[in-house]
């Protein structure tokens, strides 16, 4: 072995091309990568495979190298053209170990190409997947979710600042029927002094001054009874109406010829409300709001201002003889809007 690994690291270009198999290229190849430690290290040298190295070394072992170098040897004083007729020219023969070894390599390079190539061609599909995704999807999720969302959000701003309207116009309508109860309070207080006043003097003054008390008093209750009817209060509203005709009645009882008309029909109308309160308080704001108007309108002071009016009868009786049943509505049904 350690002859045939100085032969290796010894022979030179012509014995290395004489075996089959070994090429120029592959012969200066061995040569350049000299000097060998074993004889497989020149397996390391690309074109060199173990079958060529066995057919190398079967080649040494069997002395035919030395034997090529005495035909050499002897036929040296031979004419040039007799040698080169005798001995042909060697031929350089591909190596198909390293034919093979570049065919796997391209093989290799090929399948190596083909998998950056599938991986490229993945990585672009899920980058056009999320890109579509989010072309798609963020203007439904805005359209979807976001869109609805600031819509509830405007809805529930403009809510809360029509409840806070409502509230402040509550506030108001409550502090304005604080201030007319205590007015009614007043105007009873002074009702039942000038009463005490009118039985002890029996002066006219007092009388009259009796009468435009109770019918600002009545006015006052009933504009209470609006204020009522405003926030849905239907039993407060029925009560005040019913305490303004009360007043009326009253002062109906007493009053002068000319101003009967007119206090007929208030009463009218008051009966018409009280009729339709408080099952049908919607039909029952209107005659409330002709009666308040007919009471805001004041009364004749005489009978040169009663104007002209159609002829009707109408007999007032007293609250409690009043009767009224109301026809409820038809109930609709609702129906689902196409």
């Amino acid at each position: 072995m350690s002859d045939f690994l100085d032969f290796l690291n010894t022979a030179e270009f012509d014995v290395l091309t004489r075996v089959s198999g070994v090429t120029r290229p592959l012969a200066e190849s061995l040569i350049e990568a000299r000097p060998f430690g074993a004889a497989d290290d020149c397996l390391k040298v690309r074109g060199m495979g173990k079958n060529l190295l066995a057919r190398i070394q079967s080649a040494f072992e069997a002395g035919e190298f030395n034997a090529e170098s005495a035909i050499v040897a002897v036929e040296e004083d031979a004419p040039p053209a007799a040698i080169e007729a005798r001995q042909p020219a060697p031929k350089e023969e591909s190596n198909p170990e390293e034919k093979s070894s570049f065919l796997s390599r391209l093989g290799k390079a090929f399948v190596v190409f083909l998998r950056a190539l599938l991986r490229l061609i993945a990585t672009l599909a899920f980058i056009a997947a999320i890109g579509a995704a989010l072309y798609f999807g963020l203007p439904f999720l805005n359209e979807k979710l976001i869109v609805p969302v600031e819509k509830n959000t405007a809805n529930i701003r403009s809510l809360e600042t029509q409840v806070a309207d409502l509230r402040s116009q509550l506030d108001a309508i409550e502090k304005t029927i604080e201030t007319q109860t205590a007015s009614i309070a007043k105007l009873e207080a002074m009702q039942a002094a000038l009463e005490k006043e009118t039985t002890a003097q029996n002066s006219s003054v007092m009388v009259a001054l009796k009468r435009e008390i109770m019918f600002t008093r009545a006015i006052e209750t009933l504009s209470r009874a609006r204020l009522y009817l405003s926030q849905s209060n239907f039993g407060f509203a029925e009560q005040d109406t019913k305490s303004a005709r009360e007043i009326l009645f009253a002062l109906r009882a007493d009053a002068p010829a000319y101003q009967i008309p007119a206090l007929d029909q208030i009463l009218a109308r008051l009966d018409l409300a009280l009729g339709n309160l408080p099952a049908f308080p919607v039909i029952a704001v209107g005659d409330v709001d002709i009666a308040w108007q007919l009471m805001m309108m004041g009364l004749p002071e005489s009978a040169a201002d009663v104007a002209p009016t159609p002829t009707f009868t109408f007999t007032p009786t007293p609250l409690p003889a009043f009767t009224f049943t109301p026809t409820p509505f038809l109930e609709a049904t609702p129906t689902a809007v196409p």
